[in-house]
């Protein structure tokens, strides 16, 4: 049996935590963290052994355990290795003493069995239990850089917002928020300017990349994998337009959405993921809304076997549009596209961004996760250079997609629309499967 193994990083030393869809699917997408203040020591890891073939659900293991099952290669690391989880020397690390108390960075990686060889990718993805429980979904924790990858996740995701107090040039990332540098805004997924007559927007102005969050401005922000933005005005666009994300207003921060949280960032209903048998990584881009609607919010698939949750709203409780509830809608770029590069509005030039070949929407709603895929139509004609499939625990009925063009379910070809829904009921779950070819997809199906 193949297993993935999560490693979760944390101070051994003394420390202090503040507790602080719908059915239908198209393309407008009607769609804890513990911070933790640390006395610098050694070094603590916690792992969580998951089992692909069951759907990724996580279970804790021992370090020695894990450490063992890495020695006898029953194990192998997915993403980045971490040799200090398992260190060869039994000697005891000399604890640092020049340091002042931090923020605590929970810092992660994952094993698998897939070969040694192709899971040393250059991938920065990796992977921690939730806080709240150990049996649930993946989340993903982030680097501060400026090729920030979205499967990086941050601290401070159960720390509430400390509303009215951070600067508008202050990226939040201590609680929750994962940067995205590579879009020129100062780390924001958007930013849009926006002016307010009788209690609606009456203009937005998008930010464009080299601009920031300024005063009048609402500032929308990714979140980790399986997780996402739970701030947005009551206020809307007087003509349908949605905006998202903290305000800007006399130079500090303020949310916008405090009823629903004080947390920047909320997990969705969990049971879906994707996990990418293929050679090379995936760029999977959800649409930023409600916010600037474009496909910002970047999620990288990685290459040979990684597993990563795809966040799935509540409709009962999150976004509602002109009083319709909403999914998430994902575009799904051609295999090796970065997300620096596939994760952003394109020009038509290339099938990339928004001309991406293939939608997926996900969305709870009516006592039922409903998941669908389907070609970017009319947006652009440009075929998927893999296959995907929809597989799970309770689906209500198999989909496949060739690449070409051509779904398929249980009883052959769908001849109708171009592309398929299905759906599974609570406790079941599904997996979008990533393949090189269609032929190789049936055999994982």
């Amino acid at each position: 049996m193949k297993y993935a193994l999560v490693l979760s990083l944390a101070s051994a030393s003394m420390v202090v935590a503040h507790g602080h869809g719908h059915a239908k699917f198209h393309q407008r997408a009607v769609e804890t963290e513990v911070k933790t203040v640390a006395v610098p020591g050694p070094t603590a890891y916690e792992f969580v052994v998951i089992d692909p073939e069951q759907n990724g659900k996580p279970e804790a293991l021992s370090q020695e355990k894990a450490c063992a099952g890495l020695a006898s290669h029953e194990f192998e690391w997915l993403g980045t290795a971490v040799p200090l989880a398992c260190p060869t020397s039994t000697a005891t690390p000399s604890p640092t003493t020049t340091v002042k108390p931090q923020v605590l960075l929970e810092q992660t990686a994952a094993i698998s069995t897939s070969s040694s060889s192709s899971s040393s990718s250059t991938s920065t993805s990796t992977s921690i239990p939730t806080s709240t429980s150990t049996s649930t979904s993946i989340k993903s924790a982030p680097t501060h850089s400026s090729s920030s990858s979205s499967n990086t996740g941050a601290i401070g995701l159960t720390a509430e917002f400390p509303d009215g107090e951070l600067s508008c040039d202050t990226f939040p990332s201590e609680y929750g928020a994962v940067p995205l540098d590579y879009l020129g805004l100062g780390g924001w997924s958007g930013v849009q300017y926006v002016s307010i007559v009788d209690a609606l927007v009456s203009s937005i102005t998008t930010a464009v990349s080299g601009e920031g969050c300024t005063d009048g401005a609402m500032c929308s922000y990714a979140c980790p994998a399986g997780y996402q933005k739970a701030q947005w005005p009551k206020t809307q666009g007087s003509t349908g337009q949605s905006v998202g994300g903290l305000e800007c207003k006399n130079g500090k921060l303020y949310l916008t959405n405090p009823t629903l949280s004080k947390t920047l960032c909320i997990e969705g209903t969990g049971g879906v993921t994707v996990k990418n048998h293929m050679s090379e990584d995936v760029a999977i881009c959800r649409t930023d809304y409600p916010g600037t609607e474009s496909e910002t919010i970047p999620l990288k698939a990685t290459a040979n076997g990684g597993i990563h949750p795809l966040t799935c709203p509540n409709s009962a409780e999150y976004f509602v549009w002109q009083g319709k509830p909403t999914s998430a809608q994902y575009y799904v770029n051609n295999k090796g596209v970065s997300i620096e590069k596939g994760c952003q509005w394109g020009d038509g030039s290339e099938p990339i961004g928004n001309w991406a070949p293939l939608n997926i929407g996900v969305g709870y709603s009516a006592g039922a996760t409903w998941i669908s895929m389907l070609k970017n139509e009319p947006t652009t004609d440009a075929d998927l250079d893999f296959a995907v499939g929809i597989t799970g625990d309770g689906v209500t009925a198999a989909c496949m997609y060739d690449g070409k063009g051509n779904f398929y379910n249980s009883d052959g070809r769908i001849t109708s629309g171009n592309g398929c829904t299905t759906s599974f009921p609570p406790g079941g779950s599904a997996q979008y499967v990533f393949a090189e070819t269609f032929e190789e997809l049936k055999k994982l199906m």
